[in-house]
């Protein structure tokens, strides 16, 4: 019907520019990070586009929800504030006509979350992963900005350049950590410089005045070298396989799996599309306003209560991890405090609706 259609308008209008709002701050903020990055010589320029792309589309599990919270608050509240849901309910259309529509807009916005985290999530990630071991093979030493310390190859190896000589194109106080299986090898030299063997045509990293440190990770005695010129071969660009990440493991692999990680990341998934429900009907009962209070009055509770939802969803996430909770009831119990938030607030409505009245 029309009333129904007017309804739904009022709420996705809000939604479409919240959610646009969310998603450019939340890519603007990763698109500066990224930038950063790209300015310290950690990450080539051409892939700052399709990370922060991917970032976002993962972003979206979580800010579609709060955005459709949001946006059920904005629409009824500014239906209740110039008392139009007081016409409505004179014409006989009473709050369960107007709580059915919240409900089947959160549904089908339940069920695009659901997409996003069961199947698209994954794929973001392994996207993601496949572009940051990219950046790790195109990593240039003489890029990096001196002073500060610069993690390569996914925090595999850790550089250190204390400054730049221009005039001899050198570095100078150079710190490399670099992590093996079995040991950690660390490398100072007091001047570095690159070099092209003129036989093989490989890329050296000349260093002088060198001492390297090499840790055994069984606590045997630690080796200790001096070397007034050392020449280490920088290898060829190869990206190296990136291993497994349950952020972008297949859902069905995570729902056969007994780790508890695995078990935090398979609930979080599947925990997404029920949170969207329940959120956009929450929605409802903290839309409600007088008429002159102004459709932003609830807004702010709204957010207070999105926030301490996360924050406990994500508490609940790391406990699961840490085996501190188990699998039952896993971080089920935090939506079902939000369940009974939500039925406790929408009880009058909800019996109304059982007793045939709105």
């Amino acid at each position: 019907m029309i009333i129904d259609r007017y309804l739904k308008r009022e709420i996705v209008k809000p939604l479409v520019l919240v959610c646009t709002f969310l998603v450019a701050i939340f890519t603007v903020y990763s698109a500066a990070l990224y930038l950063t990055k790209v300015a310290d010589g950690l990450l080539p320029g051409a892939l700052v586009l399709p990370l922060v792309l991917l970032k976002a589309t993962i972003a979206l599990e979580v800010l579609l929800p709060i955005a459709l919270h949001l946006s059920v608050v904005l629409g009824l509240g500014r239906l209740y504030s110039d008392s139009e849901m007081t016409a409505l309910s004179a014409c006989g259309l009473g709050p369960g006509r107007v709580l059915r529509n919240v409900f089947w807009l959160s549904l089908l916005t339940a069920l695009l979350v659901g997409t996003l985290s069961l199947l698209v999530r994954p794929w973001a990630y392994e996207q993601s992963y496949l572009l940051r071991a990219q950046a790790a093979v195109e990593f240039d030493i003489t890029k990096l900005e001196p002073g500060r310390f610069h993690e390569a190859q996914l925090g595999k190896r850790v550089i250190f350049v204390e400054k730049l000589n221009e005039k001899q194109k050198r570095m100078e106080g150079v710190f490399i950590q670099k992590e093996y299986s079995d040991r950690v090898e660390v490398i100072y030299a007091r001047q570095a410089y690159h070099q092209v063997d003129e036989t093989t045509g490989k890329r050296l990293l000349v260093c002088l005045d060198t001492h390297v440190y090499k840790l055994p990770r069984d606590e045997k005695e630690v080796l200790i070298g001096h070397f007034g010129e050392l020449k280490i071969v920088m290898k060829e660009p190869e990206i190296e396989p990136v291993g497994y990440k349950r952020k972008a493991a297949l859902t069905t692999h995570l729902a056969n799996s007994n780790s508890t990680e695995d078990i935090a990341e398979f609930q979080w998934r599947l925990s997404t599309a029920l949170s969207t429900v329940l959120l956009g009907l929450l929605g409802f009962p903290l839309s409600r306003a007088e008429a002159r209070q102004g459709k932003y009055s609830k807004l702010l509770a709204a957010v207070f209560v999105y926030a301490v939802y996360y924050n406990l969803n994500v508490m609940a996430k790391t406990w699961v991890e840490q085996g501190v909770v188990g699998p039952f009831p896993g971080i089920w119990w935090v939506n079902a405090l939000l369940a009974a938030l939500v039925v406790a607030l929408l009880w009058p409505t909800g019996r109304a609706i059982w007793l045939g009245r709105s």
